[in-house]
């Protein structure tokens, strides 16, 4: 088949023209030259979460590679027939482990049989989707099943995924939304003062009127380095959205504040999907 040339510096130029391109190319057998990989990121080219998603889906699929090393700007993947079966992929770094599972998603529901993939980094990244909204929200959709085997927060990374994908034809039909049903508050913290967690989980029974039954309070067992993530997670007639948000250096009721505001905006709409789930 003719190589299809394409610009990785178009849009946002970020990692994600990447992660697609790999994708569609796995799916439909067409090789793919990428240029100008993450132009448009402060360091651009291939850093190790990228690295992962190009070497973890030549592996898939028997690819031939050229320009698969760290910083490289340029990828040449050739696939070949993907191969369903049992993975294990670690980024070296806190890199998201759900932006590599995505990227190998679509062939492996495509392929023949069931496979297993497990991602070693980062679980609840910021600038990816976190691993309750990847469980919770996308991937009833997708014939996929998710386990937490351990968190990994950015920069410290030193998490686990494990998916178990089911090959098949998964029509979505989500045209209303529905009654929301329940709400739930969660908050994790990993290394630092449980008071940080409970912070934030004060502001969302304040402001949504929770229960105790509906606040939730994790502490990372054995914890890589410091960590603070809180979520919101909403259940609804025709399925769930989570809402989550950061910590940073900021208040633990301002972190909550984040995710109350996307909650919120989402509700005010009366949309059968949130944002990040309609990409």
């Amino acid at each position: 088949k003719d190589m299809i040339h394409i610009d990785g510096a178009m849009g946002e130029g970020g990692g994600q023209v990447l992660r697609t391109s790999l994708s569609l190319s796995m799916v439909t057998g067409q090789p793919v030259s990428l240029a100008n990989i993450r132009a448009g990121r402060g360091k651009p080219g291939l850093l190790r979460q990228h690295l992962t998603c190009v070497r973890a889906a030549a592996e898939v699929c028997g690819a031939a590679l050229e320009g698969d090393t760290l910083g490289s700007g340029r990828v040449v993947f050739a696939p070949g027939v993907v191969r369903p079966g049992a993975y294990r992929f670690a980024i070296g770094s806190a890199g998201s482990t759900s932006l590599v599972l995505q990227t190998l998603l679509p062939a492996l529901l495509l392929a023949e049989s069931p496979s297993e993939v497990v991602v070693e980094c980062g679980t609840h990244n910021s600038a990816a989707p976190p691993f309750p909204f990847l469980r919770g929200v996308f991937a009833p959709h997708v014939g996929l099943g998710l386990e937490l085997q351990r968190w990994g927060f950015y920069p410290a990374g030193g998490g686990a995924i494990r998916a178990t994908i089911t090959p098949g034809r998964y029509p979505i039909d989500r045209l209303e939304r529905g009654p929301i049903l329940e709400v739930h508050a969660h908050a994790a913290i990993s290394g630092i003062s449980h008071r940080i967690g409970h912070g934030a989980l004060g502001a969302f029974k304040h402001a949504l009127d929770l229960d105790r039954e509906h606040i939730h309070f994790h502490q990372v067992p054995d914890p890589v380095g410091p960590g603070f993530v809180a979520w919101i997670e909403a259940k609804f007639a025709g399925g769930t959205e989570v809402f989550t948000a950061f910590g940073e250096r900021r208040r633990a009721e301002d972190v909550a504040e984040v995710a109350l505001a996307e909650f919120a905006a989402w509700k005010a709409l009366d949309v059968p999907v949130g944002e990040h789930l309609a990409d």
